[in-house]
């Protein structure tokens, strides 16, 4: 079965960085394509990134400039490099797959930008 299980968050103050990790498991993660959610506390949930199988990417405009999104397809993990944090950015993330018209979430990593 599909599993995407997120690590990397944690308290970092403005203007920092963090590097978050998806590992993924129970498909061919070569063939698909990548994403990066996430929710802040009374607020829907957003994308932040992704990216295809080709390696192409796309982000939000809150985010262009400051993060990241690669994979890795030989460790079947997708990151997102965070730099230049604002409390803004202050949120659950989330790993997401769709395959087969189904969508997988990962139980999602706390980021915490600090003032």
């Amino acid at each position: 079965q599909v599993q995407l299980v997120e690590s990397g968050g944690g308290l970092v103050q403005a203007g920092g960085s963090l590097r978050l990790a998806c590992a993924a498991s129970g498909f061919i993660f070569s063939l698909y394509g990548m994403a990066w959610y996430r929710q802040a506390p009374g607020k829907q949930r957003e994308l932040v990134a992704d990216i295809r199988s080709s390696g192409s990417t796309n982000y939000a405009d809150s985010v262009k400039g400051r993060f990241t999104i690669s994979r890795d397809n030989a460790k079947n993990t997708v990151y997102l490099q965070m730099n230049s944090l604002k409390p803004e950015d202050t949120a659950v993330y989330y790993c997401n797959l769709v395959r087969n018209r189904n969508n997988y979430w990962g139980q999602g990593t706390q980021v915490t930008v600090s003032s």
